[in-house]
């Protein structure tokens, strides 16, 4: 069998940066997918590459979203140079479209609260009243106003897990589709081999890297990793394809490079249901077309449901194993803002054997002192 540097369990978006970044350096990478069955928490994604409102609470997030924001121009060029695929990433800033005064005071309120958190690091932030707003926006409907971010912007998903993979196989890395991984065993002789249900081995591997989604906390407590995650529905609603006219992403509706709205967002605790739910969906549609008026005249084309991955407080969580070096989990609902920090630096850390002190903020060891403080 194949004795790799790295082994990443996971191939959506997450999984798929990590493989790209590290064949890139001439790690000897095998990325495990467990295919269509998996649950694909990217089935739900806006696309968005969103800087604003992130991080009330741990502004190292916000940070961390804004140097991806940054990192994004260079990334996507690299892709299409790399492997002539066009991620249609632009970033023209976003607006976070407020529909009354009251959403417009808890917005302003939010942002303010992260300018402070943020200090010298600032946070860049522009408010803009409904004349303002409608004149930017031609097409949107009379709100309360809004809030513009100039570090936003948007990409289609699809198209940047196809270059990611496109890249990954380029740079010599192995990809193995309908490879559920059920056990990380730890070798004696140190690395890791990864085993299916049936106990077949599907590969080994110096180091592991566990960025399975729904599937991650199952598979790091088999190698000493606490990973806390649950589901948080998100439905989505798409049109059909019109000439381009709304070149902003926004909070509630974006335009997609192929024409069509996708409008959301919401959210629903229903465990691993990916069903839809009418309700939901109708008060997608209300927000949306109030916002955007146009779109009570577009043909309502697909809706469906996705699990994103949520962490208790909806950071982040990074981490290597004290009980098995060489074992990493990684845990994240910002797949797309987050893509060009994954595939460019993170992959420094795993090869080193470290993550840099810096981002111990990102550790679920944070859980344990919340629940302390909290007299748990």
């Amino acid at each position: 069998m194949k004795d790799y540097d790295v082994a990443v369990v996971g191939g959506g978006l997450l999984g798929s940066s990590f493989g790209y970044g590290l064949s890139a350096r001439g790690a000897r990478t095998l990325v495990l997918d467990e295919g269509d069955n998996a649950i694909r928490t990217a089935l739900g994604n806006f696309g968005l590459v969103w800087v604003q409102g992130k991080g009330l609470g741990m502004p190292e997030y916000a940070q961390w979203s804004l140097k991806a924001s940054a990192e994004w121009s260079g990334f996507a060029d690299r892709l299409r140079q790399e492997t002539g695929i066009d991620t249609c990433f632009h970033r023209p800033g976003g607006f976070n479209l407020c529909l009354d005064d009251d959403e417009l005071a808890t917005n302003l309120e939010l942002l303010s609260s992260l300018r402070r958190e943020a200090g010298d690091g600032g946070y860049d932030y522009e408010v803009i009243d409904a004349a303002e707003l409608k004149r930017l926006i031609p097409i949107v409907g009379d709100l309360a106003g809004g809030t513009y971010c100039p570090h936003d912007g948007h990409c289609n998903p699809l198209l940047l897990l196809r270059a990611l993979h496109a890249g990954f196989s380029a740079n010599g890395g192995e990809y193995r589709p309908r490879s559920h991984v059920n056990q990380v065993k730890s070798c004696s002789d140190g690395g890791f081999l990864l085993l299916s249900k049936n106990g077949d081995a599907l590969g080994a591997a110096h180091k592991v890297v566990i960025a399975a989604g729904h599937g991650s906390p199952d598979l790091g407590r088999q190698v000493g990793l606490d990973i806390t995650t649950h589901p948080d529905q998100g439905q989505v609603l798409v049109t059909e394809r019109v000439q381009p006219m709304l070149e902003y992403p926004t909070n509630y509706v974006r335009q997609t490079d192929d024409g069509t709205f996708l409008l959301g967002p919401s959210t629903r605790d229903v465990g691993f249901d990916l069903s839809t739910e009418s309700g939901t969906l109708r008060d997608i549609a209300r927000r949306c077309t109030r916002a955007f008026p146009l779109l009570k005249n577009l043909r309502v084309q697909r809706s469906w449901a996705a699990l994103r991955i949520m962490t208790p407080d909806g950071f982040p969580t990074y981490q290597q194993s004290d009980t098995h070096p060489g074992a990493f989990s990684f845990s994240c609902h910002s797949g797309v803002t987050l893509a060009a920090n994954h595939a460019l630096l993170t992959p420094d850390w795993i090869l080193s054997g470290s993550i840099p002190r810096e981002y111990d903020v990102f550790h679920p060891k944070r859980f344990d002192v919340q629940k302390n403080a909290a007299g748990h």
